[in-house]
């Protein structure tokens, strides 16, 4: 039976990509060893997920499994073997604040987890599609170094530049710039992503994510703005804006969305390839903006305080320019806009606050 490995497969695009690649026929492999708790803390634990998957699915095994173990990760790849047809790896460790705590962790997770499936890719499915959910702090702090303007509410590309009709495009240098342990991190795993796919001619594919974003994510504080925001202003507790009066600008994209980008590129995939992908100017939204769409769907009030510190290698400003995508694959399009979004994860916030279980 065909089948697709999903890593990270209790997360927020790891559980959608379980739900998506079932409901076309697969069989799934998920692996997920929930070290979102060990990041965030109890209240972020994809356990939930994990147990709603197996009871949910037909047609799916999960694999406590973690992804530095390549022992462990072989034996999986080595029984599946050639019906492999789809990797989609989403396990990382997710957050530049935490990465500084315990760079060895951040590092053997982010980059010596993806060579590590990779090769096994390669050794056992080579003609599998691998996809990769990269970020667009691999680009580190060189959105800051733009021609930005104040806004009442917002940070704003200067209309002059080339970036502001349809965002930053994959020609942006992610040299000479401050990434962050978490950044850098990222930007090893991502090219050998692509070297993988130029070197050994596989099918390989970067997306380097805006804010992902969506109902079942598992809001914590140093990760996941738009779900601990709105965890917060349903469950009355305080929130602290870092840096840049509030005004800091993010494209935010649906899991929903952007799991059906990784479907199109299934469907024709290109070696070795990178896309910005994420909510564009169709979907974006500052921190202040946030606040008062989501006070305006809930009728909450939220608390919150503005501290001067902004967060090391943090984005002022960012927007992706998804066109590379669409020009290659024409059939993509959006289902959800911000405000959809927020809409939906109001909802399942209130949903889950009246129904007395806990907000993640």
């Amino acid at each position: 039976m065909k089948t697709a490995i999903v890593t990270g497969s209790s997360g927020l695009i790891g559980s959608e990509a379980c739900k998506f690649f079932h409901a076309k026929g697969f069989f799934v492999v998920g692996i997920d060893n929930d070290m979102r708790q060990y990041f965030f803390g109890e209240e972020a634990s994809t356990k939930p997920m994990e147990q709603e998957l197996k009871s949910t699915l037909q047609w799916f095994r999960h694999f406590a499994v973690d992804i530095r173990d390549l022992k462990a990760v072989d034996k999986i790849f080595r029984e599946y073997g050639s019906d492999i047809r789809v990797v989609v790896h989403t396990a990382a460790q997710p957050s530049h604040d935490w990465a500084a705590k315990e760079p060895f962790t951040d590092f053997s997770i982010n980059a010596n987890g993806t060579l590590n499936l990779l090769e096994l890719t390669r050794q056992h499915c080579q003609k599998a599609s691998f996809i990769f959910t990269s970020t667009n702090k691999v680009y580190g702090d060189a959105p800051n170094y733009l021609p930005l303007v104040e806004l009442d509410k917002r940070w704003e590309v200067h209309p002059s530049h080339p970036y502001f009709a349809e965002g930053i495009d994959e020609s942006m240098s992610i040299d000479q710039c401050k990434h962050s342990i978490f950044g850098a991190s990222k930007v090893a795993a991502d090219i050998l992503v692509q070297e993988y796919g130029r070197y050994f001619g596989m099918n390989t594919v970067a997306f380097r994510g805006g804010c992902l974003t969506g109902p079942t994510h598992q809001g914590a504080e140093l990760h996941g703005f738009l779900a601990y925001l709105i965890k917060c202003a349903i469950g009355g507790k305080h929130y602290t804006i870092f840096g840049y009066k509030g005004k800091q600008v993010r494209d935010n994209i649906h899991s929903e969305d952007l799991i059906n980008a990784f479907w199109h590129y299934c469907q024709a995939p290109r070696p070795g390839e990178v896309y910005n992908m994420g909510g564009s100017r169709h979907s974006n939204i500052s921190m202040l903006e946030a606040i008062d769409r989501i006070e305006e769907i809930s009728g909450n009030k939220l608390s919150y305080t503005l501290s001067n510190d902004a967060r090391i290698g943090d984005h002022v400003w960012y927007v992706s320019d998804v066109g590379k995508f669409k020009s290659h694959y024409p059939g993509f399009a959006y289902k959800y806009d911000i405000n959809r979004i927020l809409e939906e994860m109001v909802v399942a916030a209130e949903a889950k606050l009246v129904g007395n279980l806990e907000i993640y």
